[in-house]
């Protein structure tokens, strides 16, 4: 069982993930300012003991150590709201008197500094303190001064002020749920978007998806424009191939009609051998368009493996020209793969290789390279070559049926036809010695088109 399941709403997951997320943080905040909030308060009375104390000390230091004369109870209540403990060998000043008790215990005890009670045990003074003692002399005569804090009313106030904070805390979180929900929708308003464009598409009411998605979107957006174009592209070569096999096979099939409905001539060798060139005609016809009905262009998530295709085709190749050595020069590695379809790429560098092998004298390479922006395919042969006079014209389509020279006919239109739906480029020149060599530049991107 995993721990999420596959999301049925993108607001659900969002809210799945967004809010617990909040309430924990929101909830760690809180009890870090609890804990900070107890840290600073400690401190903050623990300075103010601090004080209290040096202000008595130098009150007795005036009087010169005469505690009589101090202006002590209410006084001393009012100004500071801190218990506090004079002790000299005469005479003791503790107020309030409900501490004696305790502060008695921190008279006797000969520790300085700050001092925690907890349980002190008393019935009417306080459970818990925090007080601050401090002895010096004042000539011969020892004094010992000390100022302390009701811990439990701190508490008490520590207490109010964190309650306050946790219910404030719960409205910010009712505020994030708000926010989030409100976050959500804005989010997810170009996905409604997209869909009404989607039905509207569907409904025949536009031919694009023309939306201003945001960043994450646009992606999405072209890969479905492109589908489309793909798509229409498929239609129009369709139809083009059905009008061109139409247009191209309606004379021969004319000829060898009026031959066989003539019952006035008898079918001599020489009608028949006409009809027979009629009749390859029409076979090269259809072959030309069977092949290229199965080009599948430029296709999003389609891929090939150069180098698994290319020694299958040199094995098939060098079978059928045993008299000749076909060799793959390459640095690709074996799991390399380039964003073109499968039968595309056979088609290229099986047309290539073939045109070569029937040129070259005894040696054919193929070379595959991949360059940061580019995918390179190159066929060399040693063969005769083509004058530069000639090179201009290969692969034009005008010769594409023109299958008795070889190199000059239908497999180099149709490599020119499948390289530029890829956008690439298709390069012949002389070959550094003798032959022919055959340059394909294809990008390495999935092009997308824009109609």
């Amino acid at each position: 069982m995993t721990l999420f399941s596959k999301p049925k709403s993108v607001k659900g997951t969002l809210l799945i993930l967004l809010l617990p997320a909040g309430i924990a943080l929101m909830g760690l905040a809180w009890l870090v300012h609890g804990l900070l909030l107890d840290r600073m308060s400690r401190e903050f009375v623990e300075t103010r003991l601090k004080d209290e104390v040096a202000f008595l000390e130098h009150q007795i230091r005036e009087s010169g150590g005469q505690l009589d004369s101090l202006k002590t109870g209410d006084y001393f209540q009012e100004v500071f709201h801190h218990a506090f403990a004079i002790h000299s060998p005469s005479m003791t000043i503790i107020s309030p008197d409900s501490w004696a008790p305790v502060l008695m215990s921190l008279i006797e005890s000969a520790k300085d500094g700050t001092v925690r009670i907890q349980d002190a045990g008393t019935v009417e003074g306080p459970k818990s303190i925090l007080a601050y003692r401090k002895s010096f002399q004042i000539g011969n005569t020892p004094i010992v001064v000390i100022v302390s804090e009701d811990l439990g009313a701190l508490k008490r106030s520590q207490t109010e002020l964190h309650a306050w904070t946790a219910i404030v805390s719960i409205l910010l979180i009712l505020l994030l749920v708000v926010a989030i929900w409100f976050g959500i929708n804005l989010s997810m308003r170009p996905v409604v978007e997209l869909k009404a464009t989607l039905k509207r598409l569907q409904d025949g009411k536009v031919s694009r998806i023309h939306v201003q998605a945001p960043e994450e979107f646009r992606p999405l957006v072209q890969q479905l424009n492109q589908l489309l174009d793909s798509l229409d592209q498929r239609l129009e070569r369709s139809r083009d191939a059905l009008a061109n096999l139409s247009h191209s096979v309606k004379t021969p099939i004319a000829a060898v009609r009026q031959v066989l409905e003539d019952t006035s001539r008898p079918l001599s060798n020489d009608l028949r051998l006409q009809m027979t060139a009629r009749l390859n005609d029409i076979d090269k016809q259809l072959e030309a368009e069977m092949r290229r009905s199965r080009f599948a262009g430029p296709q999003v998530g389609k891929s090939a493996y150069p180098l698994k295709q290319a020694r299958d085709l040199l094995w098939m190749l060098g079978r059928l020209y045993p008299e000749k050595s076909f060799e793959l020069s390459s640095s690709l590695p074996e799991e390399a793969r380039w964003p073109i379809e499968q039968h595309d790429l056979n088609e290229i560098m099986g047309n290539l290789l073939d045109n070569a092998g029937k040129w070259s004298e005894r040696c054919v390479e193929l070379s595959l390279v991949q360059n940061s922006g580019t995918l390179k395919i190159c066929v060399t042969d040693d063969g005769p070559g083509v004058h530069e006079a000639e090179i201009s014209k290969l692969g034009q389509r005008g010769l594409r049926l023109d299958e008795q020279t070889p190199g000059h006919g239908l497999g180099l239109a149709i490599v020119r036809e499948i390289v530029e739906r890829y956008s690439g480029t298709l390069h012949f020149s002389p070959a550094p010695k003798s032959g022919l060599s055959v340059i394909v530049d294809l990008p390495r991107a999935v092009p997308v088109i824009n109609r």
